[in-house]
């Protein structure tokens, strides 16, 4: 039964999502519902997209592998917080300077050709979806275990409430809500490895003896592969990946977008250390047995009564709800705009509803898919697979090379995408074929000696017509 406190706690936490979602008001133009107008400044740009990737994998799923393999996952984490800088330093700044593009499909599309437009479109809905899933999988496990629901419920809640501003107010909504969900977690999670941190029996001295053994035990169970393959992953899994790409394209300037990509990265550096802290504090706490992706959520129920549990909840969800409402606007962005037919008569208001409908079909796909995920981190995981694959090489290519051959992208993106699904397949059929970090080394060689084909052919196809 939840007590009053927790009543207050969470009518006080919907109040203020309220307020501040329909501050945003229904737009009414799709280049509002898409970009915002392209009017966002640095602390909206750098807070939404700290939010946005933050999400689950990087909370509840990183303290799970703080739990188990110690500081071990926050150096493969420390490869995403690299590859964030280098995105705003060299490729951020040149996604902005595109003019007319509102997602990476219309970005390939000026680059390559219309076809490459669509399979990006393809792949972008696709991954955006899936990546909903896993967070709408994350969100159910926290509100089943704060409010005591049944998992459908709480599915449906968490879906809906993210759908409802996300389908009215478009990317602006799901900034400015991004921004309040970043300062209270912010806030509230270092606050949690404070509390869990002085209530250890022998302080300081400890926590280092389990962070000593944890991360040897992780050490030892990695395998070379395996360590390559996170660190693969990590580095290019969520390179741009649609969310992402979206604030790029929305910032006020190319300076803005270098500088929002820069200063996430280095949040997340201060994030993944206090995560894996966490998860290394709950050792002797909470039992070995725990899943993994359940350790946060024993961890912080355990140390801090139920008013502050319940608020501390509140604050996870804002985790996942910041990184769902992103993923269903980009993705139906991405589908009413690389993907739907084109029409010059109302265009503009035909792309509107079409974005609007594609984010509720997304809402309820995600929510459907959702009870397939193994766990938060395999989920990304095979997410990061696929992206990585299927374009990655074309899409950096594009913005680098002065030249790029459309069948170079298109070989890539094809060869790419079928190399991470038989590998994803292969794992679903016989768990043992290969560890899902593995998949990405194989299936980005072969997308990337694809587009070398192509690039190859291509060029010396128009050697021979002139």
């Amino acid at each position: 039964m939840i007590s009053v406190g927790s009543a207050a706690v969470v009518a006080g936490f919907v109040g203020v999502l309220a307020w501040v979602a329909f501050r945003t008001r229904a737009v009414r133009q799709f280049r509002e519902f898409s970009l915002a107008g392209r009017r966002i400044g640095l602390p909206l740009v750098f807070g939404s997209l700290a939010a946005a990737y933050v999400g689950p994998g990087f909370s509840v799923g990183f303290v799970g592998k703080g739990f188990q393999s110690g500081f071990l996952f926050l150096g493969i984490g420390l490869a995403y917080a690299l590859q964030n800088i280098v995105v705003g330093m060299l490729v951020a700044p040149r996604l902005r300077a595109m003019e007319g593009c509102h997602t990476l499909g219309d970005a390939i599309g000026q680059k390559y050709d219309r076809r490459c437009q669509l399979f990006a479109g393809v792949v972008s809905v696709g991954i955006c979806v899936f990546l909903a899933a896993v967070m709408v999988y994350a969100g159910s496990e926290i509100v089943q275990n704060t409010l005591g629901l049944p998992r459908w419920t709480s599915t449906t809640l968490l879906v809906g409430v993210a759908a409802l501003y996300t389908t009215s107010g478009g990317l602006r909504a799901s900034i400015l809500t991004n921004s309040f969900q970043f300062v209270l977690f912010s806030i509230l999670l270092p606050v949690v490895l404070l509390v869990v941190f002085f209530q250890i029996d022998g302080g300081s001295a400890t926590f280092a003896r389990e962070a000593l053994a944890a991360t040897r035990a992780g050490w030892e169970n990695a395998s070379a592969w395996k360590i390559a393959g996170l660190l693969t992953a990590f580095l290019l899994g969520e390179t741009l990946i649609p969310p992402y790409a979206n604030r790029a394209l929305a910032s006020q300037s190319v300076r803005v977008s270098r500088g929002g990509f820069i200063l996430a990265g280095l949040y997340s550096v201060a994030w993944f250390t206090v995560m894996a802290a966490i998860g290394i504090a709950a050792r002797g706490r909470v039992s070995p047995d725990v899943i993994e992706d359940h350790v946060l959520l024993v961890l912080v129920r355990d140390a801090v009564p139920p008013t502050g549990y319940t608020l501390m909840m509140l604050a996870l969800v804002s985790v996942v709800m910041s990184s769902l409402d992103a993923l269903l606007n980009a993705g139906a962005v991405a589908f009413a705009r690389d993907l739907a037919p084109k029409s010059k008569r109302g265009a503009d208001h035909r792309a509107l509803r079409t974005g609007r409908v594609a984010t509720i079909v997304m809402a309820i796909i995600a929510a459907v898919v959702s009870p397939m995920v193994p766990s938060i981190i395999e989920g990304l995981l095979i997410c990061y697979t696929i992206w990585a694959s299927a374009i990655l090489p074309s899409l950096l290519a594009g913005l680098l090379l002065d030249r790029p051959r459309p069948l170079a992208g298109l070989l890539s993106m094809a060869v790419g995408t079928l190399a991470a699904l038989v590998g994803v397949i292969a794992i679903f059929v016989k768990a043992s074929f290969m560890q899902t970090p593995i998949i990405i080394v194989p299936a980005l060689a072969a997308s990337m000696a694809a587009y070398g084909v192509g690039h190859a052919l291509d060029r010396s196809r128009k050697v021979e017509v002139a």
